[in-house]
């Protein structure tokens, strides 16, 4: 399955991280919300993510609510795949860069399909 990832469209001084995973016929928007200063050592607080369709149009979960919050052990591994793409070696090309991002995008995918119906 083909995907782009788009990484880290924030805003100046905002602590709120805003990523996309696009693939062929939906797209994953994540949000990601950081405690402390954005520029020294920021704690991620939460992460939540929505699908939508290529037209943007919400695609509600199996329960009909229409966002996953990341919890517990999930949030961990999150955090975890979160730092690789954040990290010097991953921005600097130190480190396999592709394995990286599909470690990242397996993560998300699977979250995606254990709480949406996708047709």
């Amino acid at each position: 399955m083909n995907y782009t990832l788009e990484l880290n469209t924030q805003e100046a001084g905002s602590n709120i991280v805003f990523n996309t995973i696009i693939f062929d016929s939906f797209k994953v928007n994540i949000v990601e919300r950081y405690g402390g200063k954005m520029g020294f050592n920021p704690k991620l607080w939460e992460a939540l993510f929505k699908v939508r369709t290529i037209g943007n149009e919400l695609i509600a979960r199996r329960d009909g609510n229409m966002r996953v919050k990341i919890k517990g052990d999930q949030l961990e591994a999150y955090k975890k795949l979160s730092q690789v793409l954040n990290s010097y070696d991953y921005k600097n090309r130190l480190i396999n860069r592709k394995a990286a991002e599909e470690d990242y995008v397996h993560f998300i995918l699977s979250l995606v399909i254990q709480n949406y119906q996708l047709n």
